[in-house]
C-alpha cells in the first residue's frame, strides 16, 4: 500500500548463491538505467525462497500476506 499512488512494487529478492550480495541503494541505482522513479521499488526484501503456488508460480497472495504480517 501506499499513500500517494495507491500501491507500490516490493522487491523480494533471492540469491542464488549465498557469497551473492548487494544493497537495495545498488539496486535502486542499477534500476534507474531502464524505469521511471515511480516504478522502482522503494522496499526491497531479501527472502530464502519464493513462496509458489501448487502449480509452481509465485504466490503472490502468500508474499502480500507475509509482508501484511510483518514477517517480510
Amino acid at each position: 500500500p501506499d499513500k500517494k499512488w495507491s500501491e507500490r512494487p516490493l522487491a523480494t529478492l533471492v540469491f542464488t548463491n549465498n557469497t551473492e550480495t548487494v544493497s537495495a541503494d545498488e539496486l535502486k541505482e542499477y534500476l534507474k538505467k531502464d524505469f521511471a522513479n515511480y516504478q522502482i521499488p522503494e522496499n526491497y526484501k531479501f527472502i530464502d525462497e519464493v513462496p509458489k503456488t501448487s502449480v509452481g508460480k509465485f504466490d503472490k497472495k502468500e508474499i502480500r500476506r507475509l509482508y501484511a504480517e510483518g514477517k517480510l
